[in-house]
C-alpha cells in the first residue's frame, strides 16, 4: 500500500511495481506485461535443486520433507476398511472400501503418521444363526475344504430361501444364534471354524491386491462390551425405553424424541451400532489413536453421524477425531460367469483379460512371469478407474475401457513406468557421471520439472480431503509429459553430457511416478 497509489492507471502501477522488484538467484528476470508482472525463474537452478536428490539415492523421500506438511497433525491413525461379512457376498462395495482404505493408510504413513490398518469383519448377528442351522442341513465338510467361501455362500443362499417359507428353519436359526450368544461350545466351535477359514481365504485375496491388515477384528469381539455400553448409557440417563419396548437414545436437538437411535431390541439383544460404540471405545483404550477413519459406502453416513453423536454425549470428546470417508456405488461389475460374488472373481477376470491384451500386443516384452505382471497391471487398472473422480460419485464399470493402454488408465501408468525402467536399464552406469543442469533448459524439460515441483502440493491436498483423484490426475499428467519427452528429448544418439542430463530427468520422473503409484496401492512393474 505504501509503494502504490490506491487508484490510477493500472499499467502505470504495474510498471512502477516491476521496476522496484529486485532479481535474485532464483528469479533472474522481472518484466511488466499488460496489467501483469512476469517472473522468470532461473531454469538451471530449478533443474539442479529439483533433480539433486535423485543422484544421491534420495528419490524415495522426494517431496515428503516439504514445509507444507508442518501444519498437518501427526500421530496415530486407525483406518477401518474392507470389512466384508463372513459367508456373504463380497460385492463391489467391499472392493471400493478395500482400495480406498488402503490408499488412505498409505498416504497417512508416507506423511509420517503411525498407521493401524484394521479389517472389522461382519462376523456376528442373526446371519450366523442362519448359517449354523443351514450348515447342519446343507453343509459338506469336503466342499468346505475345497472352496470355503463358495461353499459357505451356497449354504447361506439355500438356508435363506428355506427360511422364507419354513418356520422350523427360522426357529433353528434363532436357537443357534442364542447358543452362540450364550457361548455354548459346539455352536462357538463351528462359528470359529467358519471365521478362521474365511479370514485365511481373504488374506490370500488381499495379498493379490497388495493389501495387508495389522488387525483382523470383528463385531463378535465386542458383544460383551456392548452390554457395558448399555449400562453406561443407562447410568447417564441417556437410554430411554420406546413404546415398542426398545432401548433408544434421543438425538433430537430439542430433546423431544423426534430423532432417536435404537440400541437395544425389545428382547434385550444389542444391534450393530451398539457394538460399533463398544468397538470405538475399546480401540481408543487399546491404541490411543489421534484419529480414526471409517471407510464405507455413502448409505452408512447416517449411521456414523449417530455413532459420533452418541460417543460425544457419553463424554468421549476424542470422537471429534473420528471421520467417515464415504463413497458411491459401482454399477455393472460383472465377470464372464455373471454377477460378481467374490473379489477373487474380479481379480481373476482382470488378470485373464490383461493377459489376453498383452498376448495381442507387438510391444509386449518376454516376461518371466506374465501372469504376475498381468495381475499387477489388472489391479492398477481397477484402482485408477475407481480413483479418477470424486469418491462420492457412483460410476459404471467397463472392462474394455479400464484395460486400454492408451488414455487415462492404470495400464498407461504401468506402461510409462516400465518404459522408463527399460530406458534406465539400457543406459546403466551412464547417469552416475557428472550432472550438468544447464543442459535441461528446453521447454519440455522445464514443464516436467515444474510438474514434479507440485508433488508435495498434491499430497497435501490429498491429506486434506482424503481424495485420491488429485494424485491420480497428477500421475496421469506426468505420464503424458513423459510421452512427449521421449519424442523430444532422445537419450540415444545425443552427446554424452546431454544424454546424462536427460537420464537424470527421466530417472526423477520415474521415481516420483513409482512413489505416487505405491501410495495409491499400485505395485509398479518394471517390464510389460
Amino acid at each position: 500500500m505504501e509503494i502504490l497509489p490506491s487508484s490510477g492507471d493500472i499499467q502505470l502501477q504495474t510498471e512502477t511495481l516491476a521496476s522496484q522488484l529486485k532479481q535474485d538467484s532464483v528469479v533472474e528476470d522481472i518484466s511488466a506485461g499488460r496489467g501483469v508482472i512476469n517472473f522468470k525463474v532461473n531454469r538451471r537452478l530449478l533443474a539442479e535443486k529439483l533433480l539433486e536428490p535423485f543422484g544421491k539415492g534420495g528419490g524415495d523421500t522426494f517431496g515428503l520433507d516439504s514445509e507444507l506438511f508442518n501444519s498437518l497433525k501427526r500421530g496415530t491413525t486407525l483406518v477401518e476398511y474392507s470389512s466384508p461379512n463372513i459367508a456373504k457376498k463380497f460385492h463391489a462395495g467391499h472392493l471400493r472400501s478395500t482400495i480406498i482404505g488402503n490408499f488412505i493408510a498409505n498416504l497417512k504413513q508416507s506423511l509420517g503418521n503411525d498407521v493401524i490398518r484394521m479389517n472389522y469383519l461382519g462376523d456376528w448377528g442373526m446371519q450366523f444363526g442362519l448359517l449354523g442351522a443351514g450348515f447342519g442341513q446343507f453343509g459338506c465338510v469336503e466342499k468346505l475344504k475345497e472352496n470355503p467361501l463358495q461353499h459357505l455362500f451356497e449354504v447361506y443362499v439355500r438356508v435363506n430361501k428355506e427360511a422364507e417359507h419354513n418356520e422350523d428353519t427360522k426357529q433353528a436359526a434363532r436357537d443357534f444364534f442364542r447358543q452362540l450368544e450364550q457361548h455354548e461350545s459346539q455352536a462357538v466351535s463351528l462359528w470359529q471354524q467358519f471365521r478362521e477359514i474365511t479370514v485365511k481365504e481373504y488374506r490370500h485375496i488381499y495379498e493379490r491386491l497388495g493389501v495387508h491388515f495389522d488387525v483382523y477384528s470383528g463385531e463378535s469381539f465386542h458383544q460383551d462390551q456392548a452390554q457395558e455400553v448399555v449400562r453406561q448409557l443407562q447410568s447417564r440417563g441417556l437410554l430411554k425405553t420406546s413404546e415398542k419396548g426398545t432401548g433408544v437414545v434421543d438425538l433430537s436437538p430439542d430433546g423431544d424424541m423426534s430423532s432417536v437411535c435404537t440400541l437395544l431390541r425389545s428382547d434385550g439383544t444389542t444391534l450393530y451400532i451398539t457394538r460399533d460404540i463398544a468397538a470405538a471405545i475399546d480401540r481408543k483404550e487399546k491404541y490411543c489413536f489421534d484419529e480414526m477413519i471409517y471407510v464405507t459406502d455413502k448409505s452408512q453416513e447416517h449411521h456414523f453421524s449417530q455413532l459420533f453423536q452418541i460417543l460425544l454425549s457419553m463424554g468421549h470428546s476424542w470422537s471429534d477425531g473420528c471421520r467417515h470417508v464415504s463413497f458411491g456405488l459401482v454399477q455393472g461389475m460383472k465377470t464372464r460367469i455373471g454377477e460378481v460374488v467374490f473379489l477373487e472373481d474380479v481379480l481373476d477376470e482382470a488378470r485373464a483379460r490383461m493377459l489376453h491384451n498383452m498376448s495381442q500386443s507387438n510391444t509386449t516384452k518376454k516376461l518371466e512371469n506374465p501372469e504376475d505382471t498381468a495381475e499387477k497391471v489388472g489391479v492398477s487398472a481397477l484402482i485408477v478407474q475407481d480413483f479418477k473422480g470424486p469418491l462420492q460419485s457412483d460410476y459404471k464399470f467397463d472392462w474394455d475401457r479400464i484395460l486400454q493402454a492408451q488414455g487415462d488408465t492404470g495400464v498407461f501408468l504401468q506402461y510409462t513406468h516400465a518404459r522408463l525402467c527399460s530406458l534406465m536399464q539400457r543406459n546403466e552406469g551412464m547417469e552416475a557421471a557428472t550432472f550438468h543442469p544447464s543442459l535441461l533448459l528446453e521447454q519440455t524439460s522445464i514443464i516436467i520439472l515444474q510438474h514434479l515441483l507440485r508433488y508435495d502440493e498434491v499430497l497435501y491436498q490429498s491429506a486434506q480431503d482424503l481424495q485420491p483423484k488429485h494424485l491420480v490426475n497428477f500421475l496421469l499428467k506426468l505420464c503424458h509429459l513423459i510421452a512427449s519427452a521421449h519424442r523430444e528429448l532422445p537419450v540415444k544418439g545425443s552427446p554424452q553430457d546431454v544424454a546424462q542430463a536427460r537420464l537424470r530427468l527421466f530417472s526423477g520422473a520415474c521415481s516420483v511416478l513409482a512413489n505416487g503409484m505405491r501410495i495409491l496401492g499400485i505395485i509398479p512393474v518394471n517390464k510389460m
